[in-house]
């Protein structure tokens, strides 16, 4: 299964961040599952990817030509993929994923997994949706989620596939029984 993951060029300020991402991306190299990501050696990028490229994995990383001028890209990954726009990496991450996963990050891994919450809504994707909530970092989206149902502004049917997880455990029991 190919698993896309959103995360910062940033690190953070949370040890615990940090060690969550290695352990996710040793978990997809050790499962026989492939990482599908930015592209990016910096920040918690670099981290997701040398911990599967670590653990026996294969990594597919989508770059923006404008961060190849930059010399952000990951060298070692398995196979690099370079976009003209931001808008072609995000949709060539959505089409080679079975799986979406954000972990904590800003705004652009806020900006792409929300566009994975909108195609699940029109059904124009069926994959699970997972936002690692480590820390309880994605509760107020959570209650946003929940508050645009009360307001019947969106429904259980259009949320159906997003799923907040605290840790590795949680997520491998979400995508065992999406994908089982």
């Amino acid at each position: 299964m190919n698993i896309t993951v959103y995360l910062g060029a940033n690190e953070g300020n949370d040890p615990a961040l940090k060690q969550a991402v290695r352990e996710l991306g040793t978990w997809i190299g050790e499962s026989g599952n492939d990482l599908v990501y930015g592209g990016s050696k910096v920040g918690l990028m670099g981290i997701i990817a040398e911990s599967v490229l670590r653990a026996g994995g294969k990594v597919t990383g989508v770059e923006p030509q404008f961060f190849m001028e930059k010399e952000l890209q990951y060298d070692a990954v398995t196979h690099l993929i370079v976009t003209e726009t931001m808008a072609e990496r995000k949709s060539k991450m959505i089409e080679l994923g079975d799986a979406f996963i954000a972990m904590p990050g800003g705004t652009g891994t806020l900006e792409e997994i929300t566009e994975v919450m909108s195609l699940l809504a029109l059904d124009r994707l069926d994959a699970p949706c997972i936002l690692y909530n480590l820390h309880g970092y994605y509760d107020s989206l959570q209650q946003l989620l929940e508050r645009m149902i009360a307001a019947d502004l969106s429904s259980e049917y259009r949320q159906r596939k997003i799923y907040f997880v605290k840790n590795l455990e949680e997520l491998q029991k979400v995508l065992d029984s999406c994908l089982s």
